[in-house]
């Protein structure tokens, strides 16, 4: 080999390193390419966008939305769009929106999840006023969450959703919308503004329990972002275990968490269903045992529905995660 064909490979190799390691300082973790932030959509509104410094995006810019994290409208080629809404502070209202998928068109098609097709969460930007409501879909694809009276200030609304077989292969009655692969959880979100004077409520420090209604709630687990790992949650009422624990959504228990840094979603699946054979009992508790798996360090907002005396509970603590 002469000498000038030897620099030249030693060119080549030395740039391919060089890009190998930019890459990897980017951390390149399957996002897509960022959208302009506060860019509006030909309906009004704008796309949700991460709040935290650090994101691999240029400054100003959101980067695109990771499936499962909720940051963006977009993620996978399916989009959350909904009509120029109008909040007003103290009064209830109905929400719409439409998954469409990769092909453009509404998806009307979609998994079971805990007994529902699509989970509907809302919360604002200082994680107070959490709700977990579940929208109905009209033929069209239309989806509409009922809203209950929102306090002023900026919320992020979420839907969270696995699009079925059919959908994402082209197949079925979602023919058209797919992308050729294998169906994946998706979680994608909007923000609405509600107008007023906004009174911020700090974030709780990290503490392990927590009480609400009568009810004290303990969580146990030592978590490590990126890290899959158990997470238990204990129930007791002056101080005695609850056994009678109700089924709700298809098991004892529902635990969804928010990134104090960006609202970034996790919901935390739980590891035993229901009873529903007609020789079971029925009730649950009082450890309830969940797989967990939170992508960022830092504090996370978690929050428990638990169904007891007939009534729906919800608990809420904030947890430490660490790097």
């Amino acid at each position: 080999m002469t000498s000038t064909c030897r620099r030249t490979v030693a060119l080549v190799v030395t740039a391919a390193a060089v890009l190998a390691a930019a890459l990897t300082a980017c951390g390149s973790d399957g996002r897509t390419a960022p959208a302009m932030a506060g860019m509006p959509h030909r309906d009004g509104t704008h796309s949700a966008a991460p709040a935290t410094p650090g994101a691999h995006s240029m400054p100003g810019m959101p980067a695109a939305g990771v499936p499962g994290d909720g940051l963006s409208d977009t993620a996978a080629g399916y989009r959350m769009t909904s009509p120029g809404a109008q909040a007003m502070p103290g009064v209830p209202m109905p929400y719409r929106f439409t998954i469409t998928g990769p092909g453009g068109a509404p998806v009307t098609d979609f998994a079971v999840e805990q007994t529902q097709r699509l989970h509907f969460y809302a919360i604002r930007s200082d994680l107070t006023g959490f709700r977990h409501l579940h929208p109905s879909m009209a033929p069209d694809g239309t989806w509409t969450a009922q809203l209950p009276a929102l306090s002023p200030g900026t919320w992020r609304l979420y839907a969270s959703f696995t699009p079925a077989v059919s959908t994402v292969t082209g197949a079925g009655p979602a023919a058209g919308t797919g992308m050729g692969a294998a169906a994946q959880d998706l979680v994608l979100s909007r923000t609405l503004t509600v107008p007023g004077a906004v009174h911020a409520t700090p974030l709780p420090r990290p503490a392990p329990s927590t009480a609400v209604d009568g009810y004290t709630v303990t969580v146990k687990g030592a978590l490590s972002a990126g890290t899959a790992g158990p997470l238990t949650v204990d129930v007791t009422r002056g101080g005695a275990p609850v056994t009678d624990l109700e089924p709700y959504l298809g098991a004892y228990a529902h635990l969804t968490a928010f990134h104090a840094g960006d609202q970034a979603l996790a919901h935390l699946h739980p590891l035993d269903e229901a009873a529903t054979d007609a020789g079971e009992d029925p009730h649950g508790g009082p450890e309830l045992a969940f797989h967990a798996e939170l992508s960022k360090p830092g504090d996370w907002r978690l929050f428990l529905q638990f169904k007891a005396g007939g009534a729906l509970h919800t608990a809420a603590l904030t947890l430490r995660v660490a790097g």
